[in-house]
């Protein structure tokens, strides 16, 4: 299977005339192109990245399927489907094999990265939702249980799985049933995880798996998404009620900074390069960005369109993706934007 990267769409053009002011001659993202993808309804979850093969990886969430993409151009080069409820993706290039957490009965699959047929599946607590890589550990960290499990669980599970033999090295559990965000230190020794059911922050230690500190977060409820400035000590995380950027500071938990962020924001994503933070939600990508560890502006907010909230930066390639659910109010698709240097704006 392959699709056309076409040129942005009408609904696309509808969202661009909402915002006149934002096209500047250099603009922080400028719109490559969108892929269609006419047959696909309902939601998309989150991306991953095979580099070196120069490949995009999508969670169909509610289509069941694993969407494949060029890396550089954004066109379809195949659907793979039987993938039950997919949620988040990883690219093991070692062994040319992909992650897929799934909340599912069938447990989250590894799949061969080159038939993409499902070679084995990781059994841990059902419900698997959030998965995030921890490279210097070479650990894996999934949320599972809760609300996203079929026979809904009162608890979640974060569960630390080793990369190389998919073994559990164990658990930390949650008393609520909505637990999001993962991210972990790659210089330091600490987990973050976005308890968003009881709006905190837990601080793990990677290691023991010991709770070491619970930081509240008081500017929203239901915090999700979630990324790390290591070396400037901040953690960036989005509320969901209201949608909501939040700064924190990752000495103490204190809050250094809060903006609105667009609606249905299901992702955020630190760009160490230029400085930035991405936040992808209905009708627009709020970019914003760091002055100094301590301060931040929003600095435009770039079109998108209805149902696009979750977005991927492809650091190396210069290219923020940002996928677009099917609905009523729209075809679903893959937005392709090339990030524009700070220092070209």
């Amino acid at each position: 299977m392959k699709t056309s990267v076409a040129a942005p769409g009408a609904a696309l053009l509808a969202v661009l005339a909402l915002f006149p002011c934002q096209a500047s001659a250099d603009p922080a993202l400028r719109l490559l192109g969108r892929t269609d993808m006419p047959t696909y309804q309902g939601d998309f979850d989150h991306f991953g990245a095979d580099l070196k093969g120069k490949r995009l990886f999508l969670a169909g969430e509610d289509g069941g399927t694993l969407e494949v993409f060029d890396l550089r151009s954004g066109e379809r080069i195949t659907s793979v489907p039987g993938m039950e409820t997919p949620h988040a993706i990883h690219y093991q290039p070692e062994t040319n094999r992909l992650i897929v957490s799934n909340s599912g009965d069938g447990m989250s699959k590894v799949l061969d990265g080159r038939s993409y047929g499902v070679v084995e599946t990781i059994r841990l607590t059902p419900g698997a939702d959030v998965m995030a890589y921890d490279a210097s550990a070479r650990q894996l960290w999934f949320v599972t249980g809760g609300k996203n499990a079929a026979q809904k669980l009162p608890m979640t599970v974060l569960s630390q799985v080793d990369i190389r033999t998919g073994k559990v090295l164990g658990e930390v559990s949650f008393d609520t049933d909505f637990t999001e965000g993962v991210v972990a230190e790659q210089k330091g020794s600490r987990v973050f995880v976005n308890v968003a059911g009881k709006s905190e922050i837990a601080v793990i230690d990677k290691k023991t798996r010991k709770l070491l500190s619970t930081w509240p977060v008081t500017e929203g409820q239901n915090n999700s998404a979630i990324d790390l400035d290591e070396k400037n000590q901040r953690l960036f995380l989005i509320t969901r009620k209201p949608f909501k950027l939040v700064v924190k500071s990752t000495v103490n938990g204190e809050t250094v900074a809060s903006f609105e962020a667009p609606p249905r924001t299901n992702g955020v994503s630190f760009d160490a390069k230029n400085r930035r933070i991405y936040a992808a939600g209905d009708g627009y990508v709020a970019v914003f960005r760091q002055i100094d560890a301590d301060h931040y502006e929003e600095l435009e907010k770039v079109p998108s369109e209805y149902g696009a909230k979750t977005s991927f930066l492809v650091s190396s390639q210069n290219l923020l993706y940002v996928a677009v659910g099917g609905s009523d109010k729209g075809l679903a698709g893959l937005l392709r934007y090339e990030v524009v240097g700070a220092g070209k704006e």
